[in-house]
């Protein structure tokens, strides 16, 4: 049976952090301005939340996993200060020519979250500021945001998402605006 909890999937470079091209060092990791707040109005709401994020600089050599685990500390580090707790982080570390499940827009990263926290995937969101995560939140029945931060701003006149914001914390006011 599925989980209450409602989820919000996050898109990570671009809409929680300011967009650096492959971001490859956790000392240039900076969230984007009102993240931190807006996560936690979230939680507190009782949403459970999860970072879906390609990461095909490890399929390029930009980076290796243990940089990328390093990256992700310090995220999680720079959250917990601002009172959030995520409860995932998933990975797609292929390149867009490989054969995987797991990168957006296919729903891969998706499944593995349903998998291990059991909710429904039509009571949750996705939020991103890429067609993909659009696309992903389609997919899996989801309701979703384009953010105009990060690349958003080159989608959103032609995005398929439910709604266009201009960030995360703008879609973090529609979303508990509607519970």
């Amino acid at each position: 049976m599925p989980s209450p909890r409602r989820f919000v999937l996050i898109d990570r470079d671009g809409t929680v952090n300011v967009e650096k091209h492959y971001l490859s060092d956790p000392d240039q990791l900076q969230l984007i301005d009102g993240v931190g707040a807006a996560l936690r109005r979230l939680s507190q709401a009782g949403f459970g939340i999860a970072i879906i994020t390609n990461q095909s600089g490890i399929a390029r050599g930009y980076f290796n996993l243990e940089r990328l685990d390093q990256i992700h500390a310090r995220l999680t580090q720079m959250l917990e200060a601002e009172g959030v707790r995520l409860d995932g982080i998933y990975i797609c570390p292929h390149g867009p020519d490989d054969d995987c499940a797991c990168r957006k827009p296919l729903p891969g990263m998706a499944k593995q979250a349903m998998a291990e926290h059991g909710f429904d995937p039509k009571l949750s969101t996705v939020i991103g500021d890429k067609e993909v995560d659009v696309e992903l939140g389609q997919a899996i029945g989801a309701a979703t945001f384009l953010v105009r931060t990060g690349h958003g701003e080159k989608y959103a006149a032609s995005s398929k998402a439910d709604h266009v914001v201009a960030d995360l914390p703008a879609a973090v006011d529609i979303i508990l605006g509607e519970i």
